[in-house]
């Protein structure tokens, strides 16, 4: 077993932690403090100090025999793969951007093109310490009421600050194949790999894919090999999601197929210019990935650049569209194509997801096909775009095809529509045990109200 962080500075780290939590005003809420976020929507400023975590980032152990490995609930995948790759082993679902947190997958929502057959991270978990509203420190495992209820919470009944979760073993090669999909025939075959974990006789470790336009979409079939070859890198001039319309198969090494999506942010990137040849050979390939973006999106946001470049230039007020939602397979193409005259945005990232049981706070039906659509950018929609018309028309269309929206980006359902789709009551009645002074902001409050 491979050790990283000691016992002993991992329970310093907690006692920090306890000691920061001590030291907040009663009454006061409870937020942590971090430098980086995933989040995509706003919130207001704190007016306190946050929770001290500095010491809860990195790999505690691996086992390569047992298959499982021990982290700090604020270790980023990317500290995670660089600790589990070199001995042959991954975990379950490697959420796409580097800096995606283990502790944030499992109190959000994380995917990836594994989740056909290994679900969302937290369903990979098999223990894990939680720090509560309360104050208190509690070790959880599938089947406590705290540990069930706490995917898709983010933050609201508390923060792990350490988890077990199982790995599997990996050859160092991904065979990559891009198979372009009639619109009509997307939702069969996507089920037929789920079904048979094959396509053609050729097994299927990974899936997802990306719509370019109506018309065009391909599938990315990915195989785990340990044939070498010539490998293909995504980090220099090429831009991997062009690769998928430009070549039919590939190979890359399981690192670079983990991070394949960072690099670009998916395709996001281009609008920073980084895509753009001269810009790209100006650009440092260290500065290539996605919480670079994060941050000259941040500063974008803060300055309000793209939106006085639109006033110049005579263009319609934007509404930023960025959302992860799970569509069923069999509503697919009814989505896409109401997606494409109602918002008109591509491509889109499709991602299938099958949940191995039921969680109350992201209620997906077990063993059902359900398919990731995720959707970054902006849309000109003119004076209303303030009221967000195109993100309150996607969380109708959702909800109508029996789907279900994750919580990173904008949120703006009524009381009741939320708790009905988020099972609001049994979530109230767990944070009320475990957070009964209600020092943690509530879900609602965080995803809608954006405090």
């Amino acid at each position: 077993m491979a050790r990283t962080i000691t016992n002993e500075l991992h329970a310093a780290a907690i006692a920090r932690l306890t000691q920061s939590y001590a030291a907040l005003p009663a009454g006061v809420p409870v937020r942590l403090s971090k430098p980086t976020s995933n989040l995509f929507r706003t919130r207001a400023d704190a007016t306190a100090a946050g929770l001290d975590v500095s010491g809860l980032a990195g790999v505690l152990a691996v086992d390569p025999v047992g298959l499982t490995a021990e982290v700090q609930g604020m270790c980023t995948y990317e500290d995670l793969v660089a600790a589990t790759l070199p001995h042959g082993v991954i975990p379950l679902v490697v959420p796409q951007l580097r800096t995606i947190t283990l502790g944030g997958a499992v109190s959000g929502l994380g995917i990836e093109s594994t989740s056909f057959r290994s679900g969302l991270p937290h369903e990979s978990v098999l223990e894990m310490d939680v720090f509560t509203g309360a104050g208190e420190h509690l070790t959880v495992r599938p089947g406590d009421e705290l540990f069930d209820t706490f995917p898709n919470s983010y933050g609201s009944l508390g923060y792990a600050t350490r988890l077990v979760i199982r790995l599997e073993a990996v050859p160092p090669y991904v065979s990559l194949r891009h198979i372009r999909v009639e619109d009509h025939l997307l939702a069969r075959v996507v089920q037929e790999i789920v079904d048979t974990g094959e396509l053609d006789g050729i097994r299927v470790d990974g899936l997802d894919g990306v719509a370019f336009a109506p018309g065009e979409c391909y599938l990315t079939l990915a195989t785990w090999t340990g044939e070498a070859g010539p490998t293909s890198d995504y980090t220099g001039d090429r831009v991997y999601y062009r690769s998928l319309q430009q070549r039919e198969s590939d190979l890359l090494t399981m690192h670079d197929y983990l991070w394949r999506w960072d690099t670009d942010w998916f395709w996001c990137s281009r609008a920073f210019g980084a895509q753009h040849p001269v810009v790209r050979r100006l650009w440092p390939r260290r500065l290539r990935r996605s919480d670079v973006y994060m941050r000259l999106l941040g500063l974008d946001r803060r300055f309000g650049i793209a939106d006085r470049l639109d006033r110049r230039a005579g263009r319609p007020q934007r509404e930023r569209v960025v959302q992860d939602v799970e569509v069923p397979v069999a509503r697919l193409a009814e989505f896409l194509a109401w997606f494409d005259v109602e918002v008109g945005m591509r491509p889109v990232w499709l991602c299938p997801v099958v949940a191995h049981r039921s969680w109350p706070t992201y209620p997906l039906e077990p063993g059902h096909c359900y398919v990731n659509v995720g959707f970054w950018g902006t849309v000109h929609v003119g004076p209303d775009a303030a009221d967000a018309p195109r993100n309150r028309a996607i969380e109708q269309k959702v909800h109508e095809l029996g789907g279900h929206k994750s919580l990173y980006s904008d949120s703006f359902y009524d009381r009741a529509t939320f708790d009905g789709l988020y099972d609001g009551a049994h979530l109230a009645r767990v944070k009320a045990h475990h957070d009964p002074e209600q020092r943690l902001t509530t879900l609602y409050d965080k995803a809608v109200r954006r405090r």
